[in-house]
């Protein structure tokens, strides 16, 4: 594989660790960070003992003065629509933090301007390479059989200080992107509709809504309930969420840490049936935690740059969890059931 030159955007804390993610990548030479604040930009590469790179504010001249092969774009939601759309327009690939767009008309728009452009659009949707995950799914194809019912609770105490505590919708928009492609992928299934309540309790420290209950329908009658706060101290679950899966041969279980387990139906003797408890092993070739996600993220985008096999989270995939996200926020809004569009079925 060929040296790639990467252009980033952002150098706020994800930032940061996406610069350490393409500098600790051997075939990646990162050529340009840009930020509208250059001097936080200049401290985080110093950070990194990068001294020799475009730093500026202005991502049309970076692209113009450093000829990147890429960019990657860790900026805010609401910038991730200009920033896709410039790169786009340049002809250059893009790998863009989640959630896509903070409006699915943005999303559109950039999934529009990657075809015209004919590059990819990949959306760093990390958590979804997470080993555990992929035993679960392993588990429930294997074992659990076509599911009914999927249910996750996600409950954390995060005293967030940045752009996230300013947010409408802190938790549905910029952590359950992640529960609801999770969703997505351990089912195999698309967005039907939803039902949802976003609220902040009188504690909260998020200016907008950090806690919800979502209960989605998906395709094959599957009913999806979610449980979420970002603002609960104590007892917190992790940041993949608690998940149950129930179909017809019995239920499935992950913590969001460790193997997950399945209770399967030996028999039925009286009221209730004989149980037997299976385990999967996760893979540890799979990553594991955050900066193993993103890590493994950047490789899967750079394999798809070399053989031009479409990567998971792709845009076109990767717009059906955004479209999850907007449809709860509206339905939360309008306190009424909200159909969910197909999405390049």
């Amino acid at each position: 594989m060929d040296k790639r030159k990467a252009l980033l955007v952002g150098a706020g804390e994800m930032g940061r660790h996406w610069g350490k993610n393409l500098t600790d990548t051997a075939a990646v030479d990162l050529v340009a960070w840009v930020d509208v604040r250059p001097e936080v930009a200049t401290a985080a590469a110093a950070a990194l003992g990068l001294h020799d790179l475009h730093i500026g504010p202005d991502l049309e001249r970076a692209i113009a003065e450093t000829r990147p092969d890429f960019v990657v774009d860790v900026s805010p939601p609401e910038i991730h629509h200009a920033i896709t759309l410039t790169a786009l327009a340049a002809g250059l690939p893009v790998l863009g933090e989640k959630p896509m767009a903070d409006t699915m008309a943005h999303a559109r728009e950039m999934v529009a301007a990657s075809e015209r452009a004919g590059k990819l659009y990949m959306v760093s949707q990390n958590r979804r390479y997470d080993r555990g995950l992929h035993a679960l799914r392993r588990l429930i194809s294997e074992e659990i059989g076509t599911i009914g019912i999927l249910n996750a609770d996600f409950f954390m105490g995060e005293h967030y200080k940045g752009f996230r505590a300013g947010m409408a919708s802190p938790l549905l928009l910029d952590m359950s992107i992640h529960h609801f492609d999770a969703a997505r992928f351990l089912s195999g299934t698309d967005p039907v509709s939803v039902y949802c309540e976003e609220f902040n309790p009188p504690w909260s420290y998020y200016k907008g809504n950090a806690c919800a209950t979502a209960l989605f329908e998906m395709t094959g009658g599957l009913r999806f309930t979610y449980q979420g706060s970002r603002c609960s101290d104590g007892h917190h679950t992790t940041w993949d969420a608690e998940w149950r899966a129930v179909g017809p041969k019995g239920s499935a279980t992950w913590p969001g840490h460790g193997a997950p387990s399945a209770e399967l139906v030996v028999a039925v003797e009286g009221d209730f049936p004989m149980l037997r408890t299976v385990s999967a092993s996760p893979d540890t070739e799979l990553p594991q935690g955050h900066v193993g996600g993103i890590t493994y993220t950047l490789r899967l985008f750079l394999q798809a740059l070399e053989t031009g096999v479409t990567p998971a989270c792709e845009c076109h995939d990767n717009i059906k969890s955004l479209a999850m996200v907007h449809a709860a926020i509206e339905s939360a809004a309008t306190g009424r059931r909200v159909t969910i569009p197909a999405l390049f079925s």
